[in-house]
């Protein structure tokens, strides 16, 4: 007898090492082959890594899309308009003192600049700086506030009134109530 003569009783059967714990045979509930049969598999949804990519955003309910108004020195306004008018964001570009912002036109905020202003003039649809506002009323001028801002002040004028009425009533009626 020699060694190449000798043969197993049994077959040489190996047990298979596939997906191993739990139930369910084969692939033990993992489904097919790849990333997600590994163990140590957590695929993470895409948008979070977009979200840890971007740079921290500091401060209270930050907002990096508020459009900042461009600032338009008086100066500028007194030296195209020297007979005053009305001012507003659509002039202001046409006489080229502002520019178009990605085909937009700009909010405007109006500042103060070194010159005093002696003309009278009418601004609409701007942002004024509290330097300006005088000096636009001292020389005669008007400013001319959206219609949503005067209906809001408005609202707010007569809850006021009508706070004070009640008020008023309550203090009749204790007043009554007292003779």
């Amino acid at each position: 007898m020699q060694i190449h003569n000798l043969k197993r009783e049994h077959k040489n059967k190996k047990d298979r090492l596939v997906g191993r714990g739990g139930k369910h045979a084969k692939t033990s509930g993992r489904g097919g082959k790849g990333q997600t049969a590994r163990a140590g598999n957590k695929r993470r949804p895409e948008l979070r890594d977009i979200i840890k990519k971007l740079p921290k955003n500091r401060g209270y309910q930050f907002n990096s899309f508020t459009v900042k108004p461009t600032g338009v020195s008086l100066d500028a306004i007194i030296k195209a308009y020297p007979n005053g008018g009305e001012i507003n964001p659509i002039l202001l570009l046409e006489s080229k003192i502002i520019k178009k912002v990605k085909g937009w036109i700009p909010k405007i905020k109006i500042l103060n600049g070194k010159l005093d202003l002696a003309i009278k003039i009418k601004v609409s649809k701007c942002f004024i700086s509290d330097s300006v506002k005088e000096k636009i009323i001292k020389a005669g001028g008007e400013i001319i506030t959206d219609k949503k801002e005067d209906e809001k002040e408005k609202e707010v004028k007569e809850k006021v009134v009508k706070t004070k009425i009640k008020k008023e009533k309550k203090e009749e009626v204790k007043v009554k109530t007292k003779k």
